[in-house]
């Protein structure tokens, strides 16, 4: 095993301390699951760890960290056992004091969530992450034209899902539409 540099250390000691947090709500966002978000993070970090010296841009640690989520987040959706997880009691319904805003923020979760793995880390990063199209492209390893075509799907699904026509969404392109 290479014996690392002190700065290579300390380098990787200073992304863990000040990105950490956002890289974990990626995560959240990416798996939706806080303990999966939590590995998800986890082995993100040991991969970069074991990559660093291979870095060719140390600066760009923070996008390598981000594109290894998402990357492993798609290879464990592809599992079967992902989408299988033990509960110890079988939750009840809600009950019908939850407030509108709660009932619509758990349905958009929820279709989301049913997303495909890359249009859901298309949508984290572009929209939750605020990265541009080339950054996107680049954490997601693709071209930007396949960003904009898995953005675009994943919020044609979405609005399908909701029952949706894409002009109701915002009042703007309800004048331009008519």
């Amino acid at each position: 095993m290479a014996v690392r540099r002190q700065q290579d250390v300390s380098a990787f000691t200073d992304l863990v301390a000040t990105r950490s947090g956002a890289l974990f709500r990626t995560a959240y966002l990416v798996v939706g699951d806080h303990q999966l978000a939590q590995d998800l993070l986890q082995e993100a970090l040991v991969k970069a760890y074991a990559a660093w010296p291979r870095l060719r841009d140390p600066s760009k640690a923070e996008a390598y960290v981000r594109r290894t989520i998402v990357t492993t987040a798609t290879s464990w959706r592809r599992r079967r056992s992902f989408h299988e997880r033990p509960v110890e009691s079988v939750p009840d319904e809600r009950s019908d004091d939850v407030t509108e805003h709660l009932a619509v923020h758990d349905a958009v979760w929820s279709e989301l969530r049913r997303l495909p793995p890359r249009q859901r880390a298309a949508l984290v990063l572009r929209f939750y992450e605020d990265l541009s199209e080339a950054q996107t492209a680049e954490a997601m390893g693709c071209s930007i034209g396949t960003v904009k075509s898995q953005v675009s799907d994943a919020l044609a699904k979405l609005r399908a899902r909701a029952g949706l026509e894409p002009a109701s969404l915002h009042p703007d392109d309800r004048e331009v539409n008519r």
